[in-house]
């Protein structure tokens, strides 16, 4: 599908990937991990042709199309969010995803409008599993926040169907519910997919590969990732080795050529010696490892028995209720999430326990309670004349002074990082350095919004187990399933003007929200079962002809659906046997995949046809 040879690009003379070389096949899906700096945001960025590489070159079969979101984009106003979307439509209706269908799919106006039709119902499933609400498609998109106009991106990206999708951190601004969403559409949709996130869950869930980039080059892994750490680790272990051994033997050996140089019964030996380390492929391993670095709060004051009490507690903005009726205890200790869909409130309620904002009903904060706040306007109030390091060590005091260095290289400010100043950081930047600071500040109740947005994997574990050992209270507003998992003991899930408390970890907050789905469902299907009765009962006083004609409409219905579902069966045989074939290199012709695109068209439109006759009355 994508060929990917000998590929190499440097920034200023310096390599960022080296002579890498790999395959993306169909329906792949691929997680390509690696640290901050590693290159992963520029592999992609050369998938999507918006940067060109120093040497080497990718090769793509066919016409495919290829959907990238990047983590910062430029976005046009002037549209309402449907206008935005639709215009997805328009571009398939000129031909810029495929041209070779254009004609074919709106040459004719009733296939036209039934094209749009369909579209039209994917969009509105689509915008809604992302978070949106029906009220919000008339809205212009200058109204939405970044993390929203991301969303409409990755909406448009998703409603073209590309034969490649290309996301670059793609939950940063997902709430729980439409990361689960995408989730499921990611695994079902049957595009190829190369993936960059640092939510551990979202990579398990989602990929069934793993590509690390390290020190230039690429490790290619035929698993998800949660095993390719163990792979990982053990190959890490070996090269380590290999290169300790190495260096052994380089020592040894410069040792040999340093003592004997002058001496001339020894001369062969040395010039021998001297050429072999000319030769010598020196390793390579990135033998940097703060997965084991305890990081510690101060020991945390004590505080009352309960830190936050809430009563009959109430929010509005203007006409608009944001919550009302929140009535809940935090005791002290305890860790506990605030998470549901983005505007519920979870961001609001934090900042009434702040005092930032006036409320109505009550909101007692205990006694003798020290809070510390992040937020991402925290990064704000840094010093921009100081030093990475001097923001630090001003606020770190006891034995914690000896790890300064080894805390900021966890939380990717190592080496020359550590003396850059505060001004030239970029945002993230700044955000990693006040989450730093806040956690080498005594405080007994720690409240955290969305912490872990701008960490990598190495540096969430660093702070979440600090979290877990930390003898004070925690709130943690945050839609990273992993990093809650094992944190918190309790859930307020905020939604519907209601904030309700959920005992137990996030996951078992999840399974009771899927329960709770069930249960609807089965209560929608005695529902469709009553109404399906009480129409029987109408139709038994109906005429004789009438109840005739009903039967041979049903009939007929049931003939089309069992038709479609018949038609549906062997496009998926046709379908398995392709994806077979394609796995061979050598049948990867531009004939077998034109013929897999038309199979994945019309499986499409019959599933379309399908859903329509279930859903007919």
């Amino acid at each position: 599908m994508v060929s990917i040879e000998h590929l190499s690009i440097e920034f200023s003379s310096r390599p960022i990937l080296d002579d890498i070389t790999f395959l993306v096949n169909p329906r792949d899906r691929i997680a390509l991990v690696g640290k901050n700096g590693a290159g992963k945001t520029t592999l992609l960025r050369l998938l999507a042709g918006v940067e060109t590489p120093t040497s080497g070159r990718i090769s793509k079969m066919g016409n495919i199309a290829i959907g990238y979101l990047p983590q910062v984009m430029m976005h046009v106003d002037g549209k309402t969010l449907r206008e935005d979307v639709m215009s997805v439509l328009g571009d398939k209706a000129r031909g810029e995803r495929a041209p070779q269908n254009a004609t074919s799919v709106f040459g004719d106006p009733a296939e036209a409008r039934g094209e749009e039709a369909r579209f039209i119902a994917e969009m509105d499933r689509t915008i809604i599993g992302l978070g949106f609400e029906r009220k919000d498609f008339d809205r212009p998109c200058s109204e939405f926040s970044g993390g929203w106009r991301m969303r409409i991106e990755l909406a448009k990206i998703l409603l073209q169907h590309p034969d490649l999708l290309l996301l670059d951190e793609p939950t940063n601004h997902l709430d729980i519910e439409s990361i689960q969403w995408l989730e499921d559409f990611l695994k079902t949709n049957g595009s190829a997919l190369v993936l960059v996130s640092h939510d551990r869950a979202f990579l398990d869930n989602v990929t069934t590969r793993t590509i690390e980039i390290t020190l230039g080059r690429i490790y290619d892994y035929n698993v998800p990732y949660s095993q390719f750490k163990v792979l990982r680790q053990e190959r890490h272990e070996q090269q380590v080795r290999a290169y300790q051994n190495q260096q052994k033997m380089i020592q040894e050996t410069e040792e040999f050529i340093e003592r004997f140089r002058y001496k001339a019964t020894k001369a062969v030996q040395v010039q021998s010696r001297i050429k072999q380390m000319e030769k010598l492929e020196r390793l390579e391993v990135d033998i940097e490892d703060n997965s084991r670095l305890s990081l510690r709060f101060p020991p945390a004051p004590r505080s009352g028995d309960f830190p936050v009490i809430v009563e009959e507690l109430r929010k509005d903005f203007g006409e608009h209720m944001v919550f009302q009726d929140a009535t809940f205890t935090i005791r002290r200790g305890e860790k506990v999430a605030f998470v549901g869909k983005n505007g519920e409130g979870k961001t609001t309620l934090v900042r009434c326990i702040m005092g930032q904002l006036d409320y109505m009903g009550t909101l007692k904060i205990g006694h003798n309670v020290k809070i510390g706040y992040f937020a991402q306007n925290q990064a704000a109030l840094l010093d921009g004349e100081m030093t990475v390091f001097d923001t630090i060590d001003h606020v770190a005091v006891g034995d914690i002074r000896t790890q300064i260095r080894n805390i900021l290289g966890a939380f990717m400010f190592g080496g020359e990082a550590s003396e850059k100043k505060v001004k030239v950081l970029s945002g993230g930047e700044r955000s990693r350095l006040a989450m730093i600071r806040l956690l080498l500040e005594p405080c007994n109740l720690l409240i955290l919004d969305e912490p872990t947005n701008h960490l990598d994997m190495q540096s969430k574990d660093v702070l979440k187990a600090a979290l877990k050992e930390f003898n004070g209270t925690v709130i943690c507003v945050s839609h990273d399933r992993d990093f809650l998992d094992g944190l918190v003991d309790k859930v307020y899930e905020f939604g519907g003007g209601k904030v309700k408390e959920h005992l137990g970890g996030i996951y078992d907050f999840l399974r009771s929200k899927r329960i709770d789905s069930l249960q609807e469902l089965e209560r929608k299907g005695e529902e469709a079962k009553r109404r399906e009765a009480k129409g029987e009962k109408t139709a038994a006083k109906l005429d004789y002809a009438a109840q005739k004609a009903a039967a041979a409409a049903r009939r007929k219905k049931e003939k089309q659906i069992a038709d479609v579902e018949a038609a549906i069966a062997k496009l998926e045989q046709e379908q398995q046997e392709l994806e077979t074939l394609l796995a061979d290199v050598a049948q990867q012709t531009a004939e077998n995949f034109q013929r897999y695109e038309h199979i994945k068209r019309e499986m499409e439109q019959r599933l379309y046809e399908w859903e329509i006759l279930s859903e007919e009355e």
